[in-house]
């Protein structure tokens, strides 16, 4: 647990998981506790404990340039928190997301599979379901266009689609894309993201997510919101010091639909 009074954290607490592996050929399962980075569950480990999951994950890499994913999940340990819980939706800020009797989910599936068309072009496709409650299909595209010397253009596009599971009443879309031009050390870039639908971007609570303006204070994912970035990342390895790099950014949302009443 992470309190031990109203409003008061434990003084200390830690967590420990065991993890077993078996793989055959190209082909891995994982079961017990799982740092899971897949663009419809990834983990949070912006605190001294990363978050993990409780379950099973199946990945096979037996074709060349194609990443296969499968996997259910039973629990979450959260970053302040020495517990598993059963999963719920995170529904902060302007979300607009309603339950109904159920609150909670001991199963989460997912399905996906990763393809690399060349070095510079990849694609993806990602399902996941949060039993009872909500469902998603997850969309991806690189492409990464070289330039010439030490030039590159990047772009990053994500559809998501989601829908409730019977148990709520999420409904979104959401559209990401980020630019980033490359030149030397630096990069310079600039990304949109829009929602659409009846609710906000629904994801397990605690975790982070794949939109493309995920921040760590902030995602930009309430009900019908839209927001862009520009970015500027400096990579000193260009100047003979490698490892150290600086990034800065800004980020603006707005069209947030606040609800009835608001």
């Amino acid at each position: 647990s992470d309190r031990d009074a109203p409003n008061r954290a434990q003084d200390d607490y830690g967590s420990a998981g065991v993890t077993a592996k078996a793989k055959l050929s190209a082909t891995t399962l994982h079961v017990g506790t799982l740092q899971s980075i897949l663009p419809v569950v990834m983990r949070n480990d912006s605190r001294l404990l990363p978050q993990t999951y409780r379950g099973a994950w199946l990945q096979s890499k037996e074709i060349d340039g194609l990443t296969l994913d499968l996997g259910k999940l039973d629990r979450v340990n959260q970053r302040n928190s020495s517990d598993n819980e059963e999963m719920t939706a995170f529904n902060g800020g302007r979300r607009n997301i309603q339950f109904g009797s159920q609150t909670s989910s001991d199963e989460f599936f997912f399905a996906g599979a990763r393809y690399a068309w060349s070095p510079e072009l990849s694609t993806s496709y990602f399902y996941g379901a949060l039993d009872g409650i909500y469902k998603e299909h997850n969309f991806g595209l690189v492409h990464v266009l070289p330039l010439g010397d030490k030039q590159s253009f990047k772009t990053d596009l994500r559809y998501v689609h989601q829908t409730d599971d019977g148990g709520s009443n999420v409904d979104a879309d959401a559209f990401g894309a980020m630019f980033t031009y490359k030149l030397g050390g630096h990069a310079f870039g600039a990304g949109y993201q829009q929602l659409n639908g009846d609710t906000g971007f629904a994801y397990i609570a605690g975790s982070d997510n794949a939109l493309v303006n995920l921040v760590q204070i902030n995602d930009f994912g309430n009900e019908d919101e839209r927001s862009w970035q520009v970015r500027y990342d400096y990579d000193f390895a260009a100047m003979g010091i490698p490892g150290l790099s600086l990034m800065t950014r800004y980020l603006s949302g707005d069209n947030v639909d606040r609800g009835p009443g608001a």
